[in-house]
């Protein structure tokens, strides 16, 4: 059989790893910087483009596609060529991926601290950017396929398996949660409202988690552990069970994030069970890894790049026990909308996916660079500073997270609630988030060890930037199966049917949840007392969602007693049937608002925006004074009605030309008011007078003891 030679482009896995090492730094100092806005608003700096809530979901984006993205991308394209016995499909397609890839990370850095958002957790970014991503992601695809169906290795390697799930199901997620209607360049609504907007957004948030966080990173696990291990897989057998359970499970999880609220029990139920059903596929995947390692352990105790890895993989064991744990609806009750969550999260985040980052790179570099890494005692500082920030940044918050929902629900003798005031919980948790601070700053500190060992590294070598490699050409005929050979090699040896047949299991659990909710009527009961929002309600309404209110507050009280007993009566689905998007929040840092509406004065709250601390001493809220002298753009009033019309809102016809003279009736309403409460400034176009709107509109149009 003839030997072909050909070559390895390790260019393209340079560049991204040099975008991972720069944008993980990029993304670990925002992170430090706001655990500190929660320690003090002082660190928000009374700017608006750096308060907690806009930057915290530019802290996300820079996380997870940034920093783990370009991670991702790097670990495969150099995998791939290696696994497949090819060179990457096109050189060109490579280079626009990256250099498209970084000019989406540069646009979301440029959009987010502006308040330029959908408010949708992890998919914030605008349209345009949307439109972006994915072109860019396909032609990632385009390349991952083109280089399989050129491959000279028969055989589909298990990390083969995990980056075509990702490739497809990141595909699916991405355009179905980002159908929208553009109202201006950087403005939209999506066409999802309410309950369904949840359903979908959470569908597509946790399965973010899922196909970009979790089965890539398994994919780099199976091919990297092994590699700097230099032992095989611990069970082929196992990788069959976990791959295709994993990706089958997964998808209908995304329910368990909406637990007690408005979403139907049916589809609560669904998640629940899944998600409990989820711990087995994950945990066969972790064991595979450590097993990996059998009979290497004292390689490991020397090894700084092993014991990175096994950090990582262990840490991927606790978070996904963890999920399926806090999918139990009694913890769920205790856990929603506290600290515990964001711990739970960085668990995965910090542990998972930055200490096997941390763990390839230090593997990865020498050898692009054909030299030794610079100093392993640099390296095993790096670790532990890494693992050490990570037990000081979640235990805090799972600490904090108990905290707060046991004060959440504490009663008195007398039958009253202990901590009626929201801010007392607050308060008590403020310790625990300067050690979390602390934990931050420890693994900033180890990834800037890093960069320097790395660059020494890099200094020390010399590129290697096309590989030489030889390896016999594919046979034009697939073989049959053999005797005594799993019956999983026939599809591995078939990318297409492989292709086909991954689509099929994933689309199973979103087609299940999601189609029966616009089908079925009574999944979402009608409220006749719901009305639209009024112009300026509207216009309230995106400054809400434009400075990133919904990273705090939540908007929905669930059936407890602490909470109606709070907050007022539990929220209904047909309330929020006008909600392009919904806000229903996933972590209170401040009190939840949808009954917000009537409870306060407008004076309370215009002071309470301009300085918190003059209503609710000891408030770590940041102020919002340019909500006072930035005016609202009412001219893209009448666009704004004419879109919530093409998604259904029932504005009558024509309203659009006589909308902003309702507004203006409104506003100067409120301005009244307002002068009469000791508040002479306030003027009619005022952004604040149309976030006070909206915030009085909440939780109104139904009758509530």
């Amino acid at each position: 059989m003839a030997v072909e030679t050909f070559r390895y482009d390790n260019k393209i896995v340079k560049y991204f790893a040099y975008a991972t090492i720069g944008w993980g730094v990029v993304a670990f100092l925002i992170g430090l910087t706001i655990a500190l806005q929660l320690v003090s608003p002082f660190f928000n700096f009374n700017a608006s483009f750096l308060t907690f809530s806009r930057i915290r979901p530019l802290h996300t984006n820079a996380a997870i596609f940034a920093f783990v993205g370009n991670g991702i991308f790097m670990g495969v394209y150099y995998s791939i060529q290696r696994l497949l016995k090819t060179r990457v499909f096109s050189d060109l397609l490579a280079r626009i991926h990256f250099w498209g890839w970084q000019l989406i990370i540069v646009s979301a850095a440029l959009t987010l601290p502006l308040g330029i958002t959908t408010g949708k957790e992890y998919a914030e970014l605008e349209w345009p950017i949307d439109i972006a991503i994915a072109v860019i992601w396909v032609v990632f695809g385009i390349n991952l396929v083109g280089t399989i169906m050129r491959r000279r290795e028969r055989h589909m390697y298990v990390a083969i398996w995990f980056y075509i799930a990702t490739f497809f199901t990141i595909t699916i997620l991405h355009v179905v949660n980002s159908i929208e209607i553009p109202v201006s360049l950087l403005k939209s609504y999506p066409v999802f409202a309410g309950v369904q907007d949840a359903l979908v957004q959470w569908w597509y948030g946790h399965n973010a988690v899922a196909f970009f966080l979790t089965t890539p990173y398994l994919g780099l696990m199976y091919y990297f552990l092994p590699k700097a291990a230099n032992r095989p897989v611990f069970s082929y057998r196992l990788s069959i069970v976990h791959f295709w359970a994993l990706i089958f499970i997964y998808i209908w999880a995304g329910p368990h994030h909406l637990l007690y609220t408005a979403l139907p029990d049916w589809a609560q139920s669904l998640g629940t069970t899944f998600s409990i059903m989820l711990i087995a596929p994950s945990w066969g995947g972790m064991l595979n890894g450590l097993l990996t390692l059998r009979g290497a352990w004292d390689r490991v105790r020397q090894d700084p790049i092993l014991k990175f890895m096994v950090v990582a993989v262990t840490a991927y064991g606790m978070s996904t026990f963890e999920g399926p744990m806090m999918a139990l609806k009694n913890v769920n009750a205790l856990a929603h909308y506290t600290d515990w969550v964001i711990g739970h999260a960085h668990i995965g985040a910090l542990g998972w996916n930055g200490l096997l980052t941390f763990g390839i790179l230090y593997w990865l570099i020498p050898r692009l660079f054909g030299t030794k890494l610079y100093s392993v005692k640099l390296a095993n500082t790096h670790f532990w500073l890494a693992t050490l920030g990570l037990i000081f940044y979640a235990v805090p918050l799972y600490w904090a997270g108990i905290t707060q929902g046991l004060m959440w629900k504490e009663f008195a003798a007398d039958g009253t609630l202990r901590y009626p005031n929201f801010l007392e919980t607050v308060i008590q948790i403020i310790p625990m988030y300067g050690v979390r601070a602390i934990g931050g700053a420890l693994y900033l500190t180890g990834a800037v060890f890093m960069v320097y060992n790395l660059v020494k590294t890099i200094r020390a070598g010399s590129f290697i930037e096309e590989e030489e490699a030889q390896a016999p050409a594919l046979e034009k005929t697939v073989p049959v199966s053999h005797a005594g050979e799993y019956r999983h090699r026939w599809i591995e040896r078939r990318p297409v049917q492989f292709f086909i047949l991954v689509i099929v299991v994933v689309l199973i659990g979103g087609l299940v949840e999601i189609v029966p909710m616009y089908l079925v009527k009574s999944n979402i009961p009608t409220i006749a007392s719901v009305k639209p929002y009024t112009p300026l309600e509207l216009q309230g309404r995106d400054i809400y969602v434009s400075e990133g209110c919904y990273v705090c507050h939540s908007q929905m009280v669930r059936p407890f007693r602490s909470e109606t007993e709070r907050y007022g009566e539990y929220s209904k689905a047909g309330e929020f049937v006008y909600d392009h998007p919904f806000q229903w929040g996933s972590k209170r840092t401040g009190p939840d608002l949808h009954r917000v509406g009537g409870k306060y004065p407008d004076a309370w709250h215009y002071n309470h925006l301009k300085d918190p601390g003059s209503t609710s001493p000891g408030s770590i809220m940041p102020a919002y004074p340019w909500l006072i002298t930035d005016k609202v753009d009412w001219s893209q009033t009448p666009g704004k009605i004419r879109a919530m019309q093409k998604l259904g809102v029932p504005y009558p016809e024509g309203y659009d030309k006589q909308a902003n003279d309702d507004l203006r009736r409104q506003a100067e309403e409120i301005v009244l008011g307002l002068q009469s409460m000791g508040v002479p400034d306030a003027e009619w176009d005022m952004k604040i007078i149309a976030l006070i709107a909206y915030l009085q509109r909440l939780g109104t149009d139904i009758k509530t003891p």
